[in-house]
C-alpha cells in the first residue's frame, strides 16, 4: 500500500490563493494595453481573458473537488478542456470593464477558498466533525479509500504545485504588453 499524503510545507494555504489571486490581478493591470495577439508558451496559446478563465476554472474545479471530499462524496470527473482549447471569447479584446469583472470574480473566488480552510482550521482546533481527520483521512464509508479527504492540516502543509493557484510560474499568467 504506497503513501498518498501530499508532499508539504508550511505555508498558509490561504495566504498562498489570496498571494496567488492578487499577482494575478497585478498582472491583468497591464492587460488592457493588450495587442490582440495570443501569446505562445508551451504548445499553447494565451490571452488574457483565456488567463482569467483558467485561473477562476482552476480555483472552482479544486474548491468543488474539496467540498466533495469533504462531504464523502467523490469528485465529479475532470472534463475541463482547460488551456488546450482558445475559445472565441477568449479572443476578445480585454477591456477596463473586464478588468473590473476579473477583480471581483477572482477576488471572490479567493475569499471564498480563504474562508473554507480558515473554518476548516477551526473545526480542526475545536475538534468539530467536519474535518474528517488528520491529515485528511476520512473515516467516512462513503468516500473511496484511495483518495484521501482533505482536512486544515493536509491543505495547510500541501506544496505550491498541488494548491489551486500557481501563477508565479504559470505561462497563463504574464504580462502580455512584454510578449
Amino acid at each position: 500500500m504506497s503513501d498518498d499524503t501530499p508532499v508539504t510545507d508550511d505555508r498558509d494555504p490561504a495566504h498562498v490563493i489570496e498571494g496567488a489571486v492578487a499577482h494575478a490581478l497585478r498582472l491583468a493591470d497591464t492587460w488592457v494595453a493588450w495587442n490582440g495577439q495570443p501569446i505562445a508558451a508551451e504548445g499553447r496559446v494565451y490571452t488574457p481573458h483565456k488567463a482569467v478563465r483558467r485561473l477562476a476554472d482552476h480555483l472552482l474545479d479544486h474548491l468543488a473537488e474539496l467540498e466533495a471530499r469533504l462531504a464523502g462524496q467523490s469528485p465529479l470527473p475532470d472534463h475541463w478542456h482547460a488551456s488546450a482549447i482558445t475559445t472565441p471569447a477568449d479572443l476578445a479584446p480585454f477591456t477596463r470593464e473586464d478588468l473590473d469583472e476579473a477583480r471581483s470574480r477572482l477576488s471572490r473566488l479567493a475569499q471564498i477558498w480563504s474562508l473554507r480552510l480558515r473554518a476548516l482550521d477551526d473545526s480542526a482546533s475545536t475538534g468539530s466533525r467536519e474535518t474528517p481527520g488528520r491529515y485528511g483521512r476520512s473515516p467516512s464509508t462513503s468516500a473511496t479509500p484511495s483518495t484521501p479527504t482533505p482536512s486544515a492540516t493536509s491543505f495547510r502543509h500541501t506544496r505550491r504545485e498541488h494548491l489551486p493557484a500557481c501563477p508565479a510560474d504559470h505561462p497563463t499568467l504574464v504580462d502580455p504588453t512584454t510578449q
